[in-house]
């Protein structure tokens, strides 16, 4: 099935790999083509003082080749010619066009007088006689000029939106063979994601109650995402086969919260106090651990030094305090480090081996619904990518999809509600309708919209279990403003998005963390396991160092290995206190082409929980500044080069507001959509069937 019979658009649109091989490299050519005026000798009918005129007067209007002057009048009455009407000839249109020299107005049709009557004892023209019918007669259409684009209209948007998810991909892939996973079921998705929130609490209660610590800020986000970096099982969400089993990600926070968690303090008794606190805690762990005699003696000394200090000084300044804090740590924490080392291994451990084990539950429960409804159980074979090349298209499953209950549907404002076995989720009617339209375009096994809200509770539950509820677990799922992304499509040919998700995605191609239950709204799988060949990418990471080490990899292997354009332009926090180390090795890329720095403050993200929020909350400013980074190959900065242009229009589209004014500009000025193109409806509420 091609891609117009999935749109419903006329407009030629890349297929998908079981339409387009591409034998040959992918290379764009364009080429414009001028046309070239030429010369049409004068009639052999049309006598020569005529032509001689019409050359020394160009202005005057020609009748068209072939015919003689006379033309023109006997094409208006006297009627109309009272009126100041005359007929004219259009070479543009190669038609007849009639203008009133009087009123200025053209038309393309017959000019219609209107009827005569006294303004005097007929006001409303009702007593005179009407005229004689005519038949097929149309209403004059008023003549445009040429250069309102008759010829080429503006292309529409199928469906209006804070993002475009018009624009077709310029990326070539590798084809790869499709997932042998079974289909996503309302009930596993339950179950798995309570295991989730299980594990995430089990978590916290073994920090409290090991290290006396609270868990990190978003530490089991981090080492979700981590741990599917090495992940080779088959759960989409709970890390299953690993190794290593201990998770450096999970450790290193953990170990950076021991004895406490050291916060950037704003008034210098604010200084005091967690100097003094740091002391205190350090004593404590240092005496109810069994430390080495050396570790408990080198902390023990410090520790009452830092005593000894904090009572002689008085009236200390803050750097006084900060500095001192810095001695005490760099003092203490190896030796609390070795201390705790086997406490803190332990706890990672025994998250991975919970997850594992919950892997297992949730695998043998979706086996069980399958046997239920007579289906056989999926390989769970690995994707295999093959040696052609392809344009890239959205992941794919070979097995066949269970049956799948209904969910409860209920509007409520500007929202929808879904619910299923009494949980709800709400979602803004607006990315409800984009959820549809993407559904639309890239799930082929359910023309019908059937399971459509079922799949889209799914989705939500999957990322509300992934993202728990904590206040700042919309960082990871940040998005960058549109009018950066307009700026990116215009100036470097950008069509594709490295991380995002069904609810903050841009473009209708990108890749996502979860491939089974993304892909029916259009995702490509996971970043690191596209092939990409050539195209324009713009790449955003959640801000985990493992990640996005292991893209920079990526990324340049797909350099190397392709000689067509291929363009990454990587945005990342510049974290410099200590620098991680994909910012080290993005600054001495062989690929980086250019390296520019947005300031903190002077720019703005997109909420992470953009898809519940009200539009006047989406603009979040960003407290940190950002590192923008170009990595290309020679065929891709030839394309798409970083010059100072573009570069410019890119740090203009990152000013703050701009994307409040562009939805001011949507609003006073919407487009219509163009006749013809499906638009998003709202399904209607599906009845939940009675229990009997």
């Amino acid at each position: 099935m091609s891609w117009n019979a999935v749109n419903g658009s006329k407009e030629e649109m890349p297929g998908t790999s079981w339409e387009v091989p591409l034998t040959a490299p992918h290379i764009n050519h364009e080429t414009i083509l001028v046309p070239t005026p030429i010369k049409i000798p004068p009639h052999p009918h049309v006598p020569i003082e005529q032509h001689q005129i019409a050359q020394i007067h160009p202005h005057i209007p020609q009748p068209p080749h072939g015919m003689a002057n006379p033309y023109m009048e006997h094409e208006i009455n006297q009627e109309l010619a009272k009126h100041g009407w005359k007929s004219f000839w259009s070479k543009r249109e190669n038609r007849p066009y009639y203008w009133n020299k009087t009123t200025g107005e053209s038309l393309w049709e017959m000019p219609v007088l209107k009827p005569q009557f006294d303004p005097l004892t007929d006001p409303l023209g009702i007593n005179h006689n009407p005229p004689p019918p005519q038949p097929s007669l149309q209403l004059p259409v008023k003549r445009r000029a040429s250069d309102e684009g008759v010829g080429s209209p503006a292309a529409k948007k199928a469906f209006i939106g804070p993002w475009d998810l018009d624009f077709p991909t310029n990326v070539v892939i590798f084809e790869r063979s499709p997932m042998n996973i079974p289909h996503p079921h309302p009930i596993v998705e339950a179950f798995r994601c309570n295991l989730c929130n299980k594990l995430r609490q089990c978590y916290h209660e073994l920090c409290h109650a090991r290290e006396n610590v609270e868990a990190p800020k978003d530490s089991f986000n981090r080492w979700l995402v981590e741990r599917k970096v090495v992940d080779t099982g088959t759960d989409p969400l709970l890390p299953s086969q690993c190794y290593p089993e201990i998770s450096m990600s999970m450790y290193r926070e953990i170990m950076n919260d021991i004895p406490i968690r050291l916060v950037r303090p704003k008034f210098t008794g604010d200084a005091r106090k967690q100097l003094s606190r740091y002391a205190e805690s350090a004593k404590k762990l240092i005496e109810s651990r069994n430390a080495s005699s050396e570790s408990r003696k080198v902390v023990m000394w410090n520790v009452e030094d830092t005593f000894n200090w904090l009572r002689r000084t008085i009236g200390g300044s803050f750097d006084d305090f900060q500095d001192r804090l810095a001695h005490l740590k760099e003092q203490c924490q190896p030796h609390l480090t070795e201390t705790c080392k086997e406490s803190v291994e332990g706890i990672c451990l025994k998250i991975y081996h919970l997850s594992t084990d919950y892997a297992k539950k949730v695998k043998d429960k979706h086996l069980e619904i399958l046997k239920e409804q007579g289906m056989p159980e999926p390989n769970y074979h690995s994707v295999v990518n093959t040696a052609r090349k392809v344009w890239c298209y959205p992941v794919q499953f070979s097995t066949l999809c269970p049956r799948l209950p209904p969910v409860d549907y209920l509007t409520d404002r500007d929202q929808v509600l879904l619910r299923f076995q009494r949980e709800t989720f709400s979602i803004n009617t607006l990315h409800l309708q984009k959820l549809e339209y993407l559904y639309r375009l890239s799930c082929f096994d359910d023309k019908k919209l059937e399971h459509f809200l079922t799949r889209v509770w799914m989705l939500l539950k999957r990322y509300s279990a992934y993202l728990g509820n904590s206040n700042t677990a919309h960082r990871s799922q940040m998005s960058l403003p549109a009018p950066v992304f307009e700026c990116l499509n215009k100036a470097f040919g950008v069509t594709f998005e490295c991380f995002a998700s069904p609810f903050n995605c841009y473009f209708r191609q990108y890749c996502s963390a979860f491939p089974d239950i993304d892909s029916y709204f259009g995702s490509r799988g996971p970043i690191l396991e596209l092939k990409a060949v050539s195209g324009s990418f713009a790449v955003h990471p959640p801000y985990v160092e493992e990640l996005m080490e292991a893209s920079i990899d990526h990324f340049e292997r797909l350099l190397s290995d392709s000689i067509e354009p291929l363009s990454f332009i990587v945005f990342i926090p510049e974290h410099r206190d200590p620098a991680p180390q994909a910012l080290l090795k993005l600054e001495a890329s062989p690929f980086k082409r250019k390296q520019i720095v947005v300031p903190n403050f002077e720019h703005e993200y997109r909420h992470g929980y953009q898809h519940v929020l009200q539009r006047s909350e989406w603009s979040v400013k960003s407290p940190h500044e950002t590192m923008i980074v170009w990595l290309q190959n020679n065929a891709g900065n030839t394309t798409w080069g970083p010059v100072d242009d573009r570069v410019e229009a890119l740090l203009d589209a990152f000013r703050p507001g701009r994307e409040r004014e562009r939805d001011r500009v949507e609003l006073l000025s919407p487009q219509r959509p163009t006749p013809g193109t499906p638009q998003p409806e709202t399904p209607p509420a599906p009845q939940t069937p009675k229990q009997d």
